[in-house]
This record gives structure tokens, C-alpha cells and sequence, in this order.
């Protein structure tokens, strides 16, 4: 077994597939930071949510926001729904897994926030089940899909924005997305903080 090639290919399939997808992101990845500064400036919220690797990203991605990314400004008002164990799981014994994030969505979501729903396969019901929630509060969703955009992709209406990496292969989607994820924090950053380059 030659784990050298490996580990290049890897590398090269990476970078090729972002490269492929440089033209097609850019608007959606703007229309994306633009909702979340429009929500972020009349006192609104950025909830995420997803499972496995998509969780550890709209955590990393709150974190990015309330903490700070590159540059120095106040915290910004986000919060990872897949960070409360209490009560992740009490929902999920007392109710089912599936409403796991439509709970929290429906209990802390205002027309004003902006729904941040990641999962890879497009498919995670729980997800779905947190759009339809969002859309009940009247709340802009921005998901971040993988492969066709699966179910979710059937979920949004024109108002929210799909960000989906054309790719089947699991560990590409999931690099691709906090790719994206990054930028909507610069852009977010650069236009509160009016940078222009």
C-alpha cells in the first residue's frame, strides 16, 4: 500500500474540487453573508445546526461569530444548537431525535434570525425538520448541502439560500463547507467593519 499517493491524491482532489467551484459559490456565499448582516444589524441571531462533522461545524462557526475570526470586533449573536446535551437529550427521550433542533427553532427563532442548516448527505431529518421550524418563525435558511442537495435542497423557499458542494465524497463536502464557512465570516466581518478589500 503506497500511502504517499494516497495522502496527494487527497490533497489534489481537495484543492481541484474548491478550484471547480470557485465561480458558482461566490453569489450564493455574498446572498448568504448579506442575510446574516441584515439579521445581525436589526438585533437578530445565527442559529446552526447539523449532526457529526456538520455539528462540529456550526459550532466552529458560532464560535467564529461570538468570538471573533480575523479580525477585532465585538461578539456577534450566534448559537450552535448541537452544543446542549441537557437538552439534546431530553428532547430526543421525551419527544424523538428528529426534533432535536425544530424545538430549540421554534423556542428561540424570530422572523429576524437566520437558520444556518448543515448536512452533508442533504438528507438529515432533523435538519429538515429545523427548516421547517425556521420557516414557521418566518426565518431566512442557509444550508450548506452535499452530493444533489438531497431533500433539503426541496425544503427552501426563494427567500433562503442553498450553498450545495457538488461532490459524493463525504470528507470533500465537509472541506468545501468550512471553506465557505470562513468566507461568510469574512464577508460578515469586512462589511460590518467596512473593509473593502
Amino acid at each position: 500500500m503506497n500511502l504517499n499517493s494516497r495522502i496527494e491524491r487527497h490533497f489534489r482532489e481537495s484543492a481541484q474540487l474548491k478550484l471547480d467551484l470557485v465561480n458558482e459559490m461566490v453569489e450564493p456565499i455574498l446572498r448568504a453573508a448579506d442575510a446574516m448582516v441584515r439579521s445581525l444589524m436589526s438585533e437578530g441571531k445565527i442559529l446552526s445546526c447539523g449532526n457529526g462533522g456538520s455539528a462540529a461545524d456550526a459550532q466552529h462557526f458560532s464560535a467564529e461569530l461570538l468570538n471573533r475570526f480575523e479580525m477585532e470586533r465585538p461578539g456577534l449573536a450566534a448559537m450552535a444548537l448541537t452544543t446542549d446535551s441537557s437538552t439534546l437529550t431530553s428532547i430526543a427521550n421525551d419527544y424523538a431525535y428528529v426534533q432535536i433542533f425544530s424545538k430549540q427553532v421554534r423556542a428561540l427563532g424570530h422572523s429576524n434570525d437566520v437558520l444556518l442548516a448543515i448536512s452533508t448527505s442533504g438528507n438529515s431529518a432533523n435538519v429538515i425538520a429545523a427548516i421547517e421550524a425556521a420557516h414557521e418563525r418566518d426565518m431566512t435558511v442557509v444550508a450548506l448541502t452535499g452530493r444533489d442537495g438531497g431533500k433539503i435542497a426541496e425544503h427552501l423557499n426563494e427567500r433562503d439560500i442553498l450553498l450545495n458542494v457538488s461532490s459524493k465524497t463525504t470528507a470533500r463536502v465537509q472541506e468545501v463547507h468550512i471553506l465557505i464557512l470562513h468566507c461568510i465570516c469574512d464577508a460578515i466581518d469586512c462589511t460590518l467593519l467596512g473593509v473593502e478589500e
